[in-house]
């Protein structure tokens, strides 16, 4: 399967995000973009991409220690960015440090599980919120973003999402986002909770 380790904001952030993305989608331009989905915002920790079955019990075992070692943390949705020319994203405050550890022991999962990883690079948090398959200039994008600044939640768990890519063949379809298993942050039981 296609999986994820992946921080979800919670439907108070979504909600205060969605009409600067709706501003955003109104700029010129932005019909050439691929915009995200409000179910598919969230925040990758580690991408494991495709995942043999037997190594997901072992990866899932380390992220839930990944979990029990990192402690609940504030962010907050906060101004934006772009990777190159083809994403657009929502950049984070609060506890970043906090984040980035989790993403290197998300990350650090997957290579004692066995997960083919990318080379390990610096993380910087971002929730993408449009694409372009062609070269686009995104920096009116980001200044309109500059200014916002989301209220602070608190993460709470660490999430396993597996992401189901298009088929159909419709245009501008969205992949489909699972949250298959998430583990309490800092807790003690150990018990990691089933996705739907």
């Amino acid at each position: 399967m296609r999986i994820f380790a992946a921080v979800l904001p919670p439907a108070d952030a979504v909600r205060e995000l969605a009409p600067e993305v709706d501003a955003l989608q109104r700029m010129p331009g932005a019909d050439a973009l691929r915009w995200t989905g409000r179910p598919g915002w969230h925040f990758t920790l580690a991408f494991y991409g495709e995942v043999a079955d037997d190594l997901v019990p072992d990866l899932s075992e380390r992220l839930l220690r990944a979990a029990h070692r990192t402690g609940p943390f504030s962010m907050s949705l906060h101004g934006g960015g772009h990777f190159g020319d083809r994403a657009l994203w929502v950049g984070a405050a609060g506890e970043i440090p906090t984040l980035r550890l989790l993403a290197d022991r998300a990350e650090a999962a997957g290579r004692k599980a066995g997960v083919t990883m990318e080379e390990h690079r610096r993380y910087r948090p971002h929730l993408t919120v449009a694409r372009s398959r062609v070269s686009a200039d995104l920096k009116p994008y980001v200044t309109a973003l500059d200014a916002f600044a989301g209220k602070p939640w608190t993460v709470g768990e660490l999430c396993l999402v597996r992401s189901n890519l298009p088929t159909s063949g419709v245009p501008r379809e969205q992949p489909r986002y699972e949250t298959v298993a998430s583990w309490p942050l800092g807790a003690d039981d150990g018990r990691a909770r089933a996705g739907g």
